[in-house]
């Protein structure tokens, strides 16, 4: 039996039966609040008790959003997006990624359910190759990343920097 439906029982359990039954519909809502989880559901949804008693606080947690995935994207101090700029500022080039792109980004996480731990992964795939293809080239000083890379439909935009003189 999976943890929803074990839950779903539990919480319907003595409530929906008698004239000041307080009927709620739970139906199949992946939303469903877990805050009320105890140790006895877990030992019914089959772990093992000498397991459950060595976790000190059992804690639900709620699924990351698109602007959460965002966030952590762009604004903790060691965020993904501000290591790759200063890799590209080390070679001289400036690295914007649209809000489309970041948008795309935490979209392709949520729907391969990877939350925030995959959006490394997300990014190196379709980073590799701008990460190679960058520094062979000496006037390049802007690079745009567009829902399109993010994709593969679509080449980065590389911008030259044509007032610069060759010595």
């Amino acid at each position: 039996m999976g943890w929803r439906k074990l839950l779903r029982r539990e919480i319907i359990k003595g409530k929906s039966i008698g004239f000041n039954a307080d009927i709620k519909d739970i139906g199949d809502n992946d939303n469903m609040d877990l805050s009320n989880v105890q140790q006895k559901d877990l030992v019914k949804y089959g772990l093992m008790p000498e397991l459950i008693g060595r976790l000190p606080i059992i804690t639900a947690l709620n699924p990351l959003s698109k602007n959460d995935l965002k966030n952590i994207l762009v604004q903790p101090k060691n965020a993904i997006i501000k290591q790759y700029q200063e890799l590209f500022r080390m070679d001289g080039v400036e690295l914007e990624i649209t809000e489309e792109a970041l948008d795309k980004i935490a979209y392709k996480a949520i729907s391969k359910n990877i939350g925030a731990r995959g959006l490394r992964s997300i990014i190196e795939k379709f980073m590799k190759d701008i990460m190679f293809k960058v520094p062979d080239m000496p006037d390049a000083k802007k690079v745009v990343i567009t829902p399109g890379v993010i994709d593969g439909t679509e080449e980065a935009d590389i911008y030259i920097n044509k007032d610069r003189k060759s010595a």
